[in-house]
């Protein structure tokens, strides 16, 4: 029995003991005439709206990996989206073609941040969703996401970031940061190299962030997406899964958000 599969079902598990009827479904919503893709779910045996999360992907665009963080975060009663930062579904499935989708997002503030704020509103106006409790996480180019959204003061009650760069264009400022921050990181990542991390703890001490930062020693970048083994086998990325990070990085996750929605 492999180790992803067991994870599997301990998260199959999970949901179970909480008592939670998982559904997932397809919706749209836009962007200025862009059709967005996400994918909704959420625990249809909870009553009322629940804390609302919003899942930013990789930069390989809304794939998988971001449809069952959802899951998961709805079997612990949560109502999530997973995001379509690209539009019309846009996924890559090569690393020229992530890199060029990610940049067109990165390198356009006031793009990135419609792309969220549709996504936001969309969560916020569902009715299984409670528009006064909402939090957001992403992996990779979505950490970086979140990280920029919390610091341009976007109305969130929590983000947390994994494996996510975190140098920026945008530093915090004192008083605009409103979200608590938690930023799950690889130590072996070599895309986002111990200077990088100092500056950023720095940034956040300078500017009186509440934040988290959780380094795992033997994790490299993606450590939390099972296909990473493959896109570093096929591409020679300097990424690569690792099920005891994924696992523990998610348990903090979980205590985060408890513990931001008093759950």
């Amino acid at each position: 029995m492999t180790r992803l599969f067991v994870l599997m079902i301990l998260a199959l598990s999970m949901g179970m003991a909480h008592g939670a009827d998982v559904r997932g479904e397809e919706v749209s919503y836009s962007d200025n005439g862009t059709e967005l893709h996400g994918y909704l779910a959420y625990d249809a045996s909870a009553d009322g709206p629940r804390p609302g999360v919003l899942v930013i992907h990789e930069w390989w665009g809304h794939n998988e990996h971001a449809r069952e963080q959802a899951r998961r975060l709805a079997a612990l009663g949560y109502t999530a989206l997973a995001v379509d930062m690209y539009g019309e579904g846009r996924l890559a499935d090569h690393p020229d073609d992530a890199r060029t989708f990610a940049t067109l997002i990165r390198g356009n503030q006031a793009l990135m941040m419609k792309r969220f704020e549709a996504a936001r509103k969309f969560l916020h106006e569902h009715e299984r969703a409670d528009a006064a409790q909402t939090a957001a996480i992403g992996y990779c180019f979505g950490g970086s996401i979140v990280l920029d959204m919390a610091r341009l003061g976007a109305d969130l009650k929590a983000v947390a970031s994994f494996h996510g760069a975190l140098a920026t264009q945008n530093p915090a400022q004192s008083g605009k940061v409103t979200s608590r921050v938690l930023v799950l990181h690889g130590n072996e990542d070599p895309m986002v190299p111990p200077e990088q991390v100092e500056n950023f703890k720095k940034e956040m001490d300078a500017a009186g962030v509440d934040y988290r930062f959780v380094g795992y020693d033997g994790a490299t970048h993606s450590f939390t997406n099972p296909g990473a083994d493959e896109a570093a086998e096929k591409f020679g990325m300097p990424v690569g899964y690792n099920a005891d990070a994924d696992q523990a990085s998610w348990s903090e996750l979980e205590r985060f958000l408890a513990d931001t929605f008093g759950g």
